[in-house]
């Protein structure tokens, strides 16, 4: 229960610092999440909310990464476990087990798909002053991987382009 109040906290605390983002002009361009023990940038143009994981409903005969529906504020979104979808898809396998209250984040509406990512953690709000060096992707990678950054920590964080990854063949495809 003690997690469940502390994912609400950081939510509330993201929540008030993209507010504040957008009054005060600051350049916030990524949700960093965890997932599958990499590191993930969402671009917050094609982000939507955040959410607890809760009364998931799976569906039969989907592939593996797909977890099933949600009902979120009465709309029904997919959810898709990210760390196994990048997996799935010639990317990093997953090091970590899925988290003990993962958090879905929601695409954004304009990307007219009904469609929520899992992930493990979040990790807060990130600009390109937070990195210290970025590589474009390799030849061989998705086509919705965007620039891989490092931070000050040398840790690397991939980018991942929404807008692609929602129009890709693969994630449309559910049915195993």
């Amino acid at each position: 229960m003690a997690n469940r109040e502390a994912i609400r906290e950081l939510q509330a605390r993201l929540a008030s610092r993209l507010q504040a983002a957008r009054t005060e002009g600051v350049s916030v361009a990524w949700l960093a999440v965890r997932a599958g023990g990499q590191n993930y940038l969402l671009p917050l143009g094609q982000s939507g909310e955040i959410y607890p994981l809760s009364n998931l409903q799976s569906v039969p005969y989907a592939r593996p990464w797909f977890r099933g529906v949600l009902n979120i504020r009465g709309g029904l979104y997919g959810v898709v476990d990210m760390a196994a979808f990048v997996a799935d898809g010639g990317g990093v396998a997953r090091t970590e087990p899925v988290a003990q209250d993962p958090s879905v984040v929601t695409l954004h509406a304009a990307l007219e798909v009904n469609c929520a990512l899992q992930v493990d953690g979040l990790s807060g709000l990130r600009g390109a002053d937070a990195f210290t060096s970025s590589v474009p992707p390799a030849s061989g990678d998705p086509d919705y991987f965007g620039n891989r950054f490092v931070d000050s920590a040398g840790d690397h964080w991939q980018e991942i382009n929404l807008r692609t990854l929602s129009q890709s063949p693969q994630f449309l495809s559910i049915s195993a």
